[in-house]
């Protein structure tokens, strides 16, 4: 696979039937739970779970999606989806990036990025990133 940027952390997707919308393609909708997806379980590789956030009453809220869909998918293809943290501010945000590309064509169907907050859970107010956050999220930003 070629890959936009070095040191991809990457999910295997198999398209499912209830991920089909009905022009015949995967849904829309869809890649956004791939992508929350690919978030969460790079977040808990990376040593941070939803327990943590809880017991840190912090969490790392989207504010903004941005998705270029290239290419359309279907049932069947096996998919590998790719992320990266790019930019952490130490302080109240952080950005993703991501590239979903087709196994078997090794084409990139989608290229997205995410921005995302930092809240107290408690309050869902904006609320500056735990020492730990910082640590692990700025530890894992990997340069263009």
């Amino acid at each position: 696979m070629s890959w936009d940027r070095m040191q991809p952390f990457v999910i295997d997707i198999e398209v499912e039937s209830s991920s089909i919308d009905h022009y015949g393609h995967v849904n829309n909708a869809e890649y956004l739970r791939w992508i929350e997806r690919a978030s969460w379980t790079h977040s808990r590789h990376l040593g941070l779970s939803l327990d943590d956030y809880r017991a840190l009453d912090r969490g790392m809220v989207v504010h903004r999606h941005e998705l270029d869909y290239l290419a359309p998918a279907f049932e069947g293809d096996r998919l590998e989806l790719a992320t990266w943290i790019v930019a952490c501010d130490g302080r109240l945000t952080l950005e993703r990036r991501f590239q979903l590309r087709h196994v078997e064509s090794d084409r990139t169907l989608l290229r997205a990025r995410t921005r995302f907050a930092c809240i107290a859970l408690s309050t869902c107010r904006p609320k500056r990133m735990p020492a730990r956050f910082v640590e692990v999220y700025g530890g894992a930003v990997v340069l263009e």
